[in-house]
């Protein structure tokens, strides 16, 4: 494509780093340009979407300033709060801009050209609905290469195979609690131990002081070869290192994200989902996942084995839906 016939695409990108990682996963896998809008609020933004409609009400000042002419082709944003200001960019371009909504937009619906929403939340069928097997990250099989050769000389004293070990926490809905932070965390060591191998684990700011503790100290006497990043630590992440050389990733069930990324690595994913830590929702999406052969669910009995399994990519599915917007004409 040359300049002349380069897309302006603008994404949205507020607080919510799940949100603005969906957006921005989309946006690199249109292989295009992009500018990334940064969107603070007010405590406006609150307000329901059906009296912010399409209105930069809940906008902040500095935000406000960087939403000028020329106006896009395309915007990406995924979120509720984000919805208003994209309509409110389409309405200023007359019509021009086309919309790409991750996620439901509470509201507005038929003001946007396609809304990606991943079949585990349901929602009624229309033209713009795009159902998606999950939701949209940056976990590529390319990035995966380059985590890989650079992480690999960090973990060359811990033997294969490798077991991940990816911990959420709270939720707004449940509780992971102690017993849930002991059990995940020795069926990722009788795991290793079974294979002589070595065990890679990370925790996140939702685990909580009083399970990264234990975490830590089962860790410290299990005897087996480890690495552990502490949310809190001030040295580089390894989560996409983890992803790319685990034979096998044991992830909680608590986020989407987390589930779905590491549904993207090649290591065998197995799903720990406890009674009391997964809404009905995010139940749903495992179950997808399982479906689709993408990961296993981890119950009392499952044998934690590597598996190959296809790589989870929903991003692909939602910019090949937004290459066609952006290739046919204006209604």
């Amino acid at each position: 494509m040359s300049d002349d016939d380069a897309h302006l695409i603008w994404v949205l990108a507020d607080d919510r780093a799940g949100n603005v990682n969906q957006a921005i996963g989309v946006a690199e896998a249109l292989a295009q340009p992009f500018k990334r809008i940064d969107v603070g609020y007010t405590k406006f933004a609150r307000l329901p979407n059906a009296l912010r409609q399409a209105s930069l009400l809940g906008v902040d000042v500095a935000s406000r300033t960087r939403l000028v002419a020329p106006w896009p082709d395309l915007v990406i944003a995924a979120g509720r709060r984000t919805a208003p200001v994209a309509r409110w960019i389409k309405k200023q371009s007359q019509g021009h801009t086309r919309l790409c909504q991750i996620m439901r937009p509470d509201g507005g619906e038929r003001a946007f050209d396609l809304i990606a929403v991943p079949a585990h939340d349901r929602m009624p069928p229309r033209d713009n609905i795009l159902e998606i097997p999950g939701a949209p990250h940056r976990v590529t099989e390319t990035r995966l290469l380059i985590e890989a050769d650079n992480w690999r000389p960090h973990f060359k004293g811990l033997p294969s195979p490798r077991v991940a070990l990816i911990i959420g926490g709270n939720t707004k809905n449940a509780v992971f609690t102690a017993d849930m932070a002991r059990e995940v965390t020795g069926r990722a060591i009788e795991a290793t131990k079974a294979v002589d191998g070595s065990l890679l684990v990370t925790t996140s700011r939702r685990t909580g002081p009083q399970n990264e503790e234990i975490i830590a100290q089962m860790l410290g006497s299990s005897g087996v070869a480890y690495h552990l990043h502490d949310w809190s630590s001030d040295a580089e992440n390894p989560y996409f290192g983890y992803l790319a050389l685990a034979d096998m990733i044991i992830v909680t069930a608590d986020s989407v994200s987390m589930c779905c990324e590491a549904a993207a690595a090649p290591g065998g994913v197995y799903i720990y989902a406890p009674d009391g830590l997964a809404s009905q929702r995010h139940q749903r999406l495992h179950q997808a996942l399982y479906d689709g052969d993408y990961a296993r669910p981890l119950l009392a009995k499952t044998e934690i084995v590597p598996f190959k399994h296809p790589s989870l990519q929903p991003a692909r599915m939602v910019a090949q839906r937004c290459l066609e917007l952006l290739s046919s004409p204006v209604s």
